[in-house]
């Protein structure tokens, strides 16, 4: 059996208001097009998730409603105040309660970046793997019958992509 994640870092927000906390920071107009965007790569490659863990800030949750418009049956997401700038070690527990063969998860950098790293045998070939820009998806697959069996470098990188690469 395998197990597949997608790992979304949330799409780029807004600092329009130096006031706003935040957590309450929105997405920007090129954040909600990259996550319609994002929706619409993930459709075309078929990596369609039936289980979603996103952090619960108001970025993130937008970068999942962006995505989860463009898929034909997009799951109810599981909003998790743990995964808010969670680190590797956080993101790996969370993820290993999760249910359904296709997960995603949406969070936020540092912590999805080296979660990524962690979480690869061997990184993607691009440039933009290794600092994990907003918007940043991999898809990765477990060899593994259980979340609960996933562990930092068993999982085998079968696409990666950033928003930018997607504007033709």
């Amino acid at each position: 059996m395998t197990k597949r994640l997608i790992l979304t870092r949330h799409a780029k927000s807004s600092w329009d208001d130096p006031l706003l906390a935040d957590h309450a920071r929105p997405l920007n107009d090129r954040g909600l097009t990259a996550a319609a965007d994002l929706g619409g790569w993930l459709v075309s490659r078929g990596y369609l998730p039936d289980h979603v863990l996103c952090s619960d800030s108001q970025r993130t949750r937008q970068t999942w409603s962006g995505i989860a418009a463009a898929l034909p049956a997009a799951p109810g997401a599981d909003f998790k105040p743990a995964l808010y700038h969670a680190g590797p070690d956080v993101m790996l527990a969370v993820l290993r309660h999760a249910t359904g063969d296709c997960v995603m998860m949406v969070g936020h950098n540092p912590g999805i970046a080296e979660f990524a790293h962690r979480l690869v045998s061997r990184a993607p070939v691009s440039p933009d793997f290794q600092r994990y820009p907003t918007g940043a998806t991999l898809v990765a697959d477990f060899p593994v019958d259980t979340w609960a069996e996933v562990s930092f470098g068993s999982a085998a990188a079968l696409d990666f992509i950033v928003p930018r690469d997607l504007v033709a």
